[in-house]
């Protein structure tokens, strides 16, 4: 399998699940997890599961695969 930034996301991460209000840190920064509730309410974001009352959650294999999509390569 083709190894890149978001694969290394995925496996570093410490569980099969990223709540929202821990995208920050997944992501190093580049996403908030206010960016993530406006997707979501806007039906644009990943796949989510819903923990408890209010507790949002990314399973991390479909959060790093809507991620690669969204993303853009820089020119090298």
């Amino acid at each position: 399998m083709h190894n890149d930034v978001f694969s290394d996301l995925a496996n570093r991460w410490p569980s099969a699940v990223v709540a929202r209000s821990q995208i920050e840190a997944f992501t190093g920064g580049a996403i908030k997890g206010s960016y993530m509730a406006n997707l979501d309410a806007a039906g644009e974001g990943p796949p989510r599961e819903k923990i408890g009352r209010q507790k949002w959650v990314y399973p991390v294999r479909p959060l790093v695969d809507w991620l690669r999509h969204r993303s853009q390569a820089s020119g090298k």
